[in-house]
């Protein structure tokens, strides 16, 4: 059954409005899968804000074209369908690796990341990536570790005048005793 022009357009606005939406768009092939387990990787996705959707490859390159973003013609041979990460890229990541070895049907091709474009390997690192809270943690010791060094060195001197002058009173009060 031929698709009208119309049904085209909309279907590239569709992809083009998620593109817009997405941190980031992970390519996969998707040859093999059942319809039921397509619908478990859709409900694992949408439980880490993802979208899983078979694109026509025509049609999503003209969206890609259309939103400004690079076109990866390595992935687009063949069967295509993307995840959209409408949250956080690396728990979809995560979702979408998983799952690959899992079923060992699903071949994840690689990734657009802003701008960029990730390869296979690219998007199994972003898969190992920890999550937002633990990272922003991270961040936070290496911004507040440099501050609490300077406290400690600008309170030494203080401290240790302190214990001195303890240290003494009490040698006065045993020579008095």
């Amino acid at each position: 059954m031929a698709i009208s022009r119309a049904q085209k357009e909309t279907m590239v606005a569709d992809y083009v409005e998620k593109m817009s939406r997405s941190q980031a768009l992970i390519l996969t092939d998707y040859r093999g899968l059942t319809v039921a387990s397509i619908s478990d990787l859709r409900q694992r996705l949408r439980e880490v804000d993802g979208v899983f959707q078979v694109v026509k490859n025509t049609l999503f390159t003209r969206a890609l074209e259309d939103a400004g973003l690079p076109i990866p013609s390595d992935y687009m041979a063949g069967p295509l369908a993307v995840a959209y990460c409408l949250g956080d890229a690396p728990p979809a990541a995560k979702v979408l690796m998983g799952f690959a070895k899992e079923t060992d049907l699903l071949t994840v091709r690689g990734a657009i990341l802003g701008s960029s474009l990730l390869d296979g390997d690219g998007v199994k690192g972003l898969a190992d990536l920890p999550p937002r809270e633990v990272l922003l943690a991270q961040l936070l010791g290496v911004v507040q570790s440099p501050m609490s060094s300077l406290v400690s060195t600008i309170q030494a001197p203080m401290r240790e005048l302190v214990q001195v002058l303890h240290a003494r009173s009490e040698q006065g009060q045993e020579a008095a005793a």
